[in-house]
């Protein structure tokens, strides 16, 4: 049987589990690529069981925040413990509704190409969970990227969360960069769509980039990477600033 085509699969994953139902995750690829390692837990796991990169990083927000793709609501709550004050922002209405009754205070559905002014300015912006990623396509990312600029306030930063493509050894990954590159795209720009059951999201593009894709991409936006944490390695976070 097909799965219902353009449902909100991500968001009924994290209700379930909410709910105490055993769910997991699978992420398909446009050239039939089947991930299912992704365990649901992850998306409400607390602070103690972080890396210490995740934590140093959570440790870069200031003023008011910005939390894109917020999933189930992990890292808004750390920072509402903190004393921030936090909008919780993601694409999934049932992600929303988790955030919510877990005791998010701001949570939106805004996906986010429709973030701007009408939330408000904002002086970090959070992207963790490789949510950089939700940028899609590097053309989307200076798009997108120019616009937050507006919405910030002067000394603003960004921080988001990035894989690096090219860290892989596996042959279907580096098949898959070769497909990209003779299409026209990054290696590390992804065609996927989550699947939960009997469940499908839409297809939408993902974003994975090298540090130094990351930078180029930042050219011109008015924003430039302050620091990477760490600085080497598959899996990082940017730690980005806005322009004097």
């Amino acid at each position: 049987m097909k799965p219902k085509q353009n449902a909100d699969a991500f968001g009924q994953e994290l209700l379930d589990h909410l709910n105490g139902c055993a769910s997991c995750e699978i992420v398909e690829r446009d050239d039939g690529y089947i991930d299912g390692s992704w365990r649901t837990e992850l998306y409400f796991s607390e602070y103690p069981s972080w890396g210490r990169d995740e934590k140093q990083a959570l440790r870069c927000a200031r003023g008011r925040v910005l939390d894109i793709g917020s999933g189930a609501g992990r890292h808004v709550l750390y920072l509402q413990k903190k004393g921030f004050r936090v909008l919780a922002t993601d694409i999934s209405p049932l992600a929303i509704k988790v955030c919510r009754l877990r005791g998010v205070k701001e949570a939106k559905v805004v996906p986010i190409d429709r973030l701007g002014p009408q939330l408000g300015r904002f002086d970090t912006i959070q992207m963790m969970g490789n949510n950089f990623g939700l940028f899609g396509s590097p053309a989307r990312a200076r798009r997108l990227l120019k616009r937050f600029h507006r919405f910030t306030n002067p000394g603003a930063r960004i921080v988001a969360e990035c894989l690096d493509p090219y860290a892989t050894r596996n042959p279907d990954h580096l098949a898959y960069h070769r497909f990209n590159r003779r299409r026209g795209r990054l290696s590390g720009q992804l065609r996927i769509r989550v699947r939960y059951g009997n469940l499908a999201t839409r297809w939408f593009d993902y974003l994975f980039v090298s540090r130094r894709e990351m930078k180029d991409i930042l050219c011109g936006t008015g924003w430039h990477v302050a620091r990477f944490i760490p600085p080497r390695g598959g899996r990082y976070v940017a730690v980005i600033e806005k322009d004097a």
